[in-house]
């Protein structure tokens, strides 16, 4: 318990466990939160304005009412291809997984005009382009190949686990900087391989459960419903493109400043 003020501006806080805390009078104005474990956490009397919040919302009461659905609702509405993220039978799958990669060629295709040094640039740093989609090849490899295909060793060299994933059994280079066509041909592979699953799928093996996972590596040892596995991988596939879009709309205003600025008066 303190009983004087502590100013703590400016601070950064990294792999910090609060758990069960208690915060009253605090100003936490201007703040970043990123990769935070919100759940359970009761606010009272507070001013939420210029708020902006990226994540997975459940359950999120805010004057009585569940926002969860509300939000859910509108992002749909915005998107009707994104309530059909959410499938609930084998061709629902299919379906789901036939936009994810058309909606992928057309944003590789917006990143393709901008200059391949961009596409390793992060913004307001996230992951850079090349970032997110080694990403989703480490996301097919973890829950596709690892999980669900049984493979104990699937892992590339380009794939990119999240940050806060440690003593990986596998080496990856973090700090590499390959080329948009390297992880493409890495891509395609991967998504060549969720195909292959999906056209296989039926609705009875949707409600089975894996094998148990075997080796080291995300996710812990254990069986998963195929439903909960195909669902994460869809799931990753479009919030990761929403954020590349977002991204490459950034650096698309960035390029076009620096030409004009490049220009003659």
């Amino acid at each position: 318990m303190v009983d004087q003020l502590q100013d703590l501006s400016g601070t950064t806080y990294e792999r910090t466990r609060l758990r069960d805390a208690r915060f009253t009078w605090i100003n936490v104005a201007g703040a970043d939160v990123r990769h935070a474990d919100l759940r359970d956490v009761r606010m009272r009397g507070v001013e939420l304005q210029d708020v902006e919040i990226d994540g997975e919302l459940q359950n999120v009461v805010v004057n009585g009412v569940d926002i969860a659905p509300l939000v859910e609702a509108e992002m749909a509405r915005q998107d009707p291809d994104y309530a059909r993220m959410k499938p609930q039978d084998a061709d629902g799958f299919r379906e789901a997984w036939q936009i994810l990669e058309g909606r992928w060629a057309a944003t590789v295709e917006r990143a393709r005009s901008l200059d391949p040094d961009l596409l390793h640039e992060r913004v307001d740093e996230e992951w850079s382009f090349t970032e997110t989609l080694r990403h989703l090849c480490y996301a097919t490899d973890a829950w596709v190949n690892r999980v669900y295909l049984g493979n104990r060793d699937p892992w590339s060299p380009l794939d990119l686990p999240f940050d806060t994933l440690r003593d990986l059994a596998w080496p990856y280079e973090k700090q590499v900087r390959p080329s948009l066509d390297e992880v493409l041909e890495l891509r395609a592979d991967r998504q060549t391989t969720v195909r292959r699953v999906l056209a296989a799928l039926t609705d009875e093996r949707l409600t089975e459960t894996t094998t148990p996972v075997e080796g080291e590596g995300w996710p812990p040892p254990d069986s998963y419903e195929v439903s909960e596995v195909l669902g994460i991988v869809v799931n990753e596939e479009w919030h990761h493109r929403r954020y590349a879009e977002r991204d490459l709309a950034v650096l698309e205003s960035r390029a076009r400043a620096e030409g004009d600025a490049g220009k003659p008066a």
